[in-house]
């Protein structure tokens, strides 16, 4: 119905392909969207508190908090989706002032899994954990005007 309304109305001028309406156009209401994004972002915060309480486990405790923290992490950053819609969050988190942040948390995430499971090594892991956590923060300051900038300016001035 909103096909024909927009079509009838001379706002659908070409006909995308269903794929592309699909993933360009958010086609969840404005409080489903809020409810995916709330629900997404709560179920990144409990993994990363879990993978906290986890790393208290004797042996395994550091594997675990990596991987509960890492997918937490993903789970929060994903959520933003849910406003956005995928090829619009993709398209924003390359441009060139989140380029760098962007690589940096996503070869951290990736960097914390492999160093938990396959390297077994439980120093790089939490050095890792610490980075994405880092990076996931620059990025995410990115989307407040002149945060970054004020982030810069407060550690130069604490600095010097």
């Amino acid at each position: 119905m909103d096909k024909l309304k927009k079509v009838l109305s001379g706002q659908d001028a070409e006909d995308r392909g269903g794929l592309a309406e699909v993933i360009e156009t958010p086609s969840l209401s404005w409080g489903t969207r809020i409810k995916g994004f709330a629900a997404c972002f709560a179920i990144g915060i409990l993994f990363s508190l879990m993978g906290t309480f986890l790393l208290w486990v004797p042996r395994k405790g550091l594997v675990l908090f990596a991987a509960f923290y890492t997918l937490g992490n993903i789970a929060s950053l994903g959520s933003t989706i849910f406003l956005m819609g995928p090829m619009k969050q993709l398209k924003r988190m390359f441009e060139p002032t989140r380029l760098i942040a962007t690589i940096v948390m996503l070869l951290c995430l990736v960097l914390t899994l492999c160093s938990a499971f396959w390297w077994h090594n439980k120093g790089l892991a939490l050095i890792f954990c610490i980075l994405q956590s880092l990076a996931l923060t620059w990025y995410s300051l990115s989307y407040i005007p002149f945060a970054r900038d004020a982030v810069k300016k407060c550690f130069n001035t604490c600095l010097a």
